[in-house]
């Protein structure tokens, strides 16, 4: 960010993932009379704390509350939401949106915090989740709050024995995961578009400085997008252009 300050550039889109750190320059380039508009990290409410344009991305709360209302679209009852960062405000900010989403629907979920060790550790999370599976035989859906968690947790229900009770979903896509969800083994992720936030972030901002125009609507939210068995030929086309 003072990088580009330096280089005296009209504008910045700026992901706000360490706000401690990041405020300071972002409140500088704004003095330098550089538009701001804060994508994918910050929300809307930093946004307005910085008084930047606009924020353009998902809210994480929101997302959560589309996985559990799909979960219970797809009749899951319990669901087990594992998150390998417990403590993090966006990783809680979705499973505490799980647990509502699926408690307005009739069901029910709970958080799984893994201690810190198993963070990065694809052997232990995945052997996390087939412990709980184990003890708790009404677990019937497992939401990840990465994909990369979602390929420990294929693992886990297999391991478990669990594949045609249990329905997987995560939050974010990756290769694996999608060849799953295409499969029949995963039965949904939610996608942020993060193609889409960098292409209309970048648009606004231009849009802004050339012409002084802005948009009423704020945040402008990429996301929640459920990615299913009725999307994913779509999907997996948007991939191959690069876009998804």
């Amino acid at each position: 960010i003072r990088t580009a300050i330096s280089q005296k550039v009209d504008g910045l889109v700026i992901p706000n993932w360490v706000p401690e750190a990041e405020d300071p320059a972002i409140k500088d380039a704004m003095a330098a009379g550089i538009k701001v508009i804060l994508m994918n990290a910050g929300g809307a409410d930093k946004a307005k704390e910085l008084g930047a344009i606009n924020y353009v991305g998902s809210d994480e709360y929101i997302a959560g509350v589309s996985g559990g209302e799909t979960f219970a679209a797809k009749g899951s009852k319990n669901v087990l939401c594992v998150n390998t960062i417990p403590g993090a405000a966006n990783l809680e900010a979705r499973c505490k949106g799980v647990m509502d989403g699926i408690t307005a629907k009739g069901g029910k979920a709970t958080q799984l915090p893994l201690p810190s060790t198993a963070f990065g550790n694809a052997t232990a999370v995945a052997e996390d989740i087939k412990a709980e599976l184990i003890k708790d035989g009404t677990i019937d859906g497992i939401i990840t709050i990465s994909a990369g968690d979602a390929d420990s947790a294929a693992i886990g229900i297999q391991q478990a024995d669990k594949v045609a009770g249990v329905k997987l979903g995560s939050f974010d896509l990756n290769k694996a995961g999608l060849d799953r969800i295409k499969g029949g083994t995963q039965a949904f992720a939610i996608d942020q578009q993060p193609y889409l936030q960098g292409f209309l972030a970048t648009s606004l901002l231009a849009s802004a400085i050339d012409f002084g125009t802005s948009l009423p609507t704020f945040p402008v939210l990429t996301g929640p997008g459920i990615v299913d068995a009725g999307n994913i030929e779509a999907t997996l086309a948007g991939v191959a252009k690069g876009a998804r």
